[in-house]
């Protein structure tokens, strides 16, 4: 690593940290963040997807006790690393960091809709998803359950978000995924590529998803709606059958995230 890829901070107000600035504040970095072409990598695993990935690493900020840990990393993509006291970054950031290191990361490009269609075989559809908790879970388990790739309707929370990407342990990246928009039009795209459209909901006359038959080969897509109100009026008419988790004790319902485990378990044929 050369000697002016390591920067000692001392002032929590250096201009070069304004990446790391404030990550507590939700509201303001759900704006900032996509503004700006950037996404804050938290934990030593989670960066290491990323750049895997082909993201583009702007900097990094950590303390001298994971700088050894890091050091390949930062070898491999030129980045800079901010190092100092842990007191000073929790000063910085407005939480303790913890998870070793944080990466400031830029975006690229979303993919076309019909580009990940391209090939996928089981795909998941949200709607209104916008617990970053929620949506980070949904992608854990639509990777390790073989699902092909992700839709996202526009109001849905941002997969990169860094809460999403900690809870997914990374998988935002191993998966393909992009928005569908305009919603609901863009929706038909599904029909023009052949996907059997999957409402989950709680419906007692819904389909029980243990009847759920489809061919290995069938292409399919899962849509799932937000905690609350489920899945819009909109996007059930773009559907051809609904699917229910039986439920047992009096449950009316299981999580979102839950349920797309479940339900992608039930697919992955």
């Amino acid at each position: 690593m050369d000697d002016g890829q390591l920067i000692r901070i001392e002032d929590p107000a250096d201009p070069r940290l304004a990446d790391y600035v404030g990550l507590t504040d939700m509201e303001l970095r759900k704006r900032s963040e996509p503004e700006q072409g950037l996404f804050i990598a938290e934990g030593d695993k989670v960066i290491q997807r990323a750049v895997a990935a082909g993201y583009p690493m702007r900097s990094m900020l950590m303390s001298d006790k994971w700088l050894p840990l890091m050091t390949p990393v930062l070898e491999a993509t030129g980045a800079v690393a901010y190092v100092g006291e842990p007191a000073l970054l929790e000063e910085i950031t407005g939480f303790h960091v913890h998870r070793g290191a944080l990466a400031a990361m830029n975006r690229i490009a979303l993919p076309e809709p019909a580009a990940v269609l391209e090939g996928a075989r089981r795909i998941v559809v949200l709607e209104g998803v916008n617990n970053h908790t929620n949506v980070g879970a949904i992608f854990r388990g639509a990777a390790a359950l073989g699902m092909d790739a992700v839709l996202l309707a526009p109001d849905c929370a941002d997969p990169l978000y860094r809460r999403s990407v900690r809870v997914s342990m990374g998988t935002v990246f191993s998966i393909p995924w992009t928005k569908l928009e305009p919603w609901p039009q863009s929706l038909s795209l599904l029909a023009e590529h052949d996907y059997r459209r999957i409402a989950l909901t709680p419906a007692p006359d819904a389909v029980d998803l243990r009847e759920l038959s489809l061919a290995k080969d069938e292409k399919a897509a899962l849509f799932l709606g937000s905690e609350g109100d489920g899945l819009s009026a909109r996007a059930f008419a773009a559907c051809d059958l609904r699917v229910r988790i039986p439920m047992a004790a009096g449950v009316d319902s299981l999580n979102v995230a839950a349920a797309a485990a479940v339900a992608c378990y039930a697919m992955a044929v």
